[in-house]
């Protein structure tokens, strides 16, 4: 089979022939429709973070197909269902987090495409317990990017308690923020979008927001405090400055959500406006199988709507510079 494999952090990444995966007991081998390129994925190809995947590896967690074989023990999933493999490739099960809802924070958990080999491929073997069942009539191609992109935002917007009349400030409309901005909406928040760029502040009024805010030509803290204050700031911009801005936003009992990671993993936090106005910092890791599965829900229902740009596989590396310069105004998905 093809596949785009990382073969050192300081190298594009290389379409090779490998040999195409066998699943084992308790897995299923999955042909790859259609393959997200998130932002995770470059880090791990570039080696970004504290703790790196071990080249060579395949990245890719936005992966969607066709199962096509099943190992021992397989009775959930059969040839023929169309499944999402996502970020979360395999988590111990047993431990207070599984076993409380929370297995997105078991320590002995694997993730896709990072230190198990994803979706960036023609075929992918994946945990069956782990894949989520896409409903008939999504495209495959909408599903990828709701496997994570849809998936984190949703968590975002439930962990910061969105709840109806809520003012919700969604710093970064892009791939992952027009997708926050739905969910807030759905939540019943009144949603406030702020990015640098026109184009992605009309695609925020073309989704329903409340108000926009262009930070590069408006203090977005001034703005924001002239409407009453956030109730809820959703940071998705990979920014200090403007995670610093958004806590600044908040009215008293506001809630921040984090979900961006800054490469240099350092942010200002002033704590005398923190504790005196009752702020509440909350870290917001991607969902789990029960989330995806409500965002597949929403989706096949027709409450939202994913905007995206196909690419072939072929063309990884040239869609990678894409993102890195900002010239994608949602998100990226990659053909075999």
């Amino acid at each position: 089979m093809r596949a785009a494999v990382v073969t050192g952090f300081d190298k594009p990444l290389e379409i090779k022939e490998v040999p195409t995966p066998v699943p084992g007991a308790g897995q299923v081998l999955v042909r790859i429709e259609a393959s997200g390129l998130c932002h995770t994925d470059i880090h791990a190809a570039q080696g970004d973070w504290p703790v790196k995947p071990a080249p060579p590896f395949v990245p890719g967690h936005e992966g969607v197909g066709i199962v096509e074989g099943v190992g021992a023990g397989v009775t959930g999933h059969a040839p023929g269902d169309r499944v999402a493999i996502p970020w979360l490739g395999h988590a111990c099960g047993t431990c207070e987090y599984c076993v409380s809802g929370w297995e997105t924070l078991c320590e002995a958990q694997q993730n896709t495409g990072y230190s198990i080999d994803g979706g960036h491929a023609e075929f992918a073997v994946a945990d069956a317990q782990y894949v989520v069942r896409v409903p008939d009539g999504i495209d495959p191609a909408e599903a990828a990017p709701l496997t994570c992109a849809g998936v984190t935002t949703y968590k975002a917007v439930k962990v910061g308690g969105v709840t109806p009349g809520d003012r919700v400030a969604i710093f970064g409309i892009g791939g992952l923020g027009h997708l926050a901005q739905q969910y807030a909406q759905i939540f019943g928040g009144e949603t406030i979008a702020v990015d640098v760029t026109e184009e992605k502040l009309s695609l925020a009024k073309q989704l329903g927001a409340a108000h926009v805010v262009n930070a590069a030509t408006t203090d977005p803290v001034a703005a924001i405090e002239a409407l009453g204050g956030a109730d809820v700031a959703v940071v998705l911009a990979a920014s200090p400055r403007v995670i610093e801005q958004a806590h600044a936003s908040l009215r008293r009992g506001g809630r921040l959500v984090l979900v961006s990671l800054p490469k240099d993993n350092a942010m200002s936090l002033p704590i005398f406006q923190t504790v005196l106005k009752g702020i509440r910092i909350i870290g917001s890791i991607v969902g789990t199988r029960a989330d995806l599965a409500e965002v597949f829900q929403l989706h096949a229902a027709g409450r939202t709507r994913v905007l995206f740009e196909p690419r072939p596989l072929d063309d990884i590396n040239a869609a990678i510079a894409d993102v890195l310069a900002g010239r994608v105004p949602a998100r990226l998905v990659l053909l075999p």
